[in-house]
């Protein structure tokens, strides 16, 4: 049965996981394990590498040089411990995405627009990291700033499951809690893995069933249809439309959140479901 093709985002995801970023996933799953029981006090230093050779392979040596030279700016930035500046800083190194002449040469690197949309995705939710690691380290005072150092900001910036798409995690939360040391139990991590995964997969099989069955988002781009419905109809169509959101998110974050369990980090809570809700803000929170 064909899909509904106008959800865009999950169309994109979807095939770039399938492709390579599932695998590369695993491959962080794998070392973040190994790193665990061998060498817990190198964890954050195995997964740093690990991030970095990934986007060198996803987005190549340039997209690498993108996001590394971001992160060597902001941190520059940050120096100055001034909040004002820090939020300028991201706006403008936001900015750059959207000036016409870097776009060109951008999308010259890849064969694909798929690969030219993955470097923007990625480098869209880097900034957002560059900037909780620089106000936090404005906000904090000269003995604080300790684990504020630059291959920390490394350590935080190329965290692979929160790469391209996120959650936020914010910095302190991140270094606080990779620096603990956990007793490490083969036993509960493989359960916390089999739970999750059969979540997800449940997640995964709902949204697929509602992009083949509901077509949501293709009565959405065609007036006709919504200018002959109902009130009813209408209510209905959005309600299916936050409701497919929703579990959408459940699944594109669930990924993520999952290995961040395994990493034994606290993930960010999964969205709440919207049928429960009467405001948004935590939505798009």
């Amino acid at each position: 049965m064909p899909q509904d093709p106008m959800d865009f985002e999950w169309s994109y995801w979807i095939e770039w996981g399938r492709e390579r970023i599932l695998w590369l996933l695993a491959g962080h799953l794998l070392v973040s394990q190994m790193s665990r029981f061998l060498m817990e006090k190198y964890k954050p230093w195995c997964l740093m590498v690990y991030g970095m050779a990934a986007c060198w392979l996803l987005l190549g040596i340039k997209g690498f040089a993108v996001i590394l030279l971001h992160a060597a700016i902001s941190f520059a930035v940050a120096q100055f411990q001034l909040s004002l500046l820090t939020w300028l800083c991201s706006l403008i190194l936001l900015s750059t995405l959207r000036i016409p002449a870097v776009e060109e040469t951008k999308r010259k690197w890849y064969d694909t627009e798929n690969e030219y949309y993955l470097l923007l995705f990625t480098v869209s939710v880097r900034c957002l990291f560059c900037a909780s690691f620089s106000l936090e380290y404005c906000w904090h005072a000269p003995a604080q700033k300790s684990s504020h150092s630059f291959p920390w900001m490394l350590a935080y910036v190329f965290y692979y499951p929160t790469f391209h798409n996120g959650p936020l995690v914010n910095f302190d939360e991140f270094s606080k809690q990779m620096r603990r040391q956990e007793a490490f139990s083969v036993k509960t991590n493989l359960g916390i893995l089999i739970v999750g995964i059969i979540r997800i997969f449940f997640w995964w099989c709902l949204a697929e069933l509602m992009i083949h069955l509901m077509y949501i988002h293709a009565l959405y781009s065609s007036a006709l249809p919504l200018e002959s419905a109902s009130y009813w109809a209408l209510g209905g169509l959005a309600l299916a439309q936050v409701l497919f959101f929703y579990v959408k998110y459940l699944v594109l974050y669930g990924v993520p959140g999952l290995l961040l369990q395994m990493d034994g980090l606290k993930p960010p809570a999964l969205p709440c479901c919207v049928s429960l809700m009467h405001s948004f803000t935590k939505m798009w929170r």
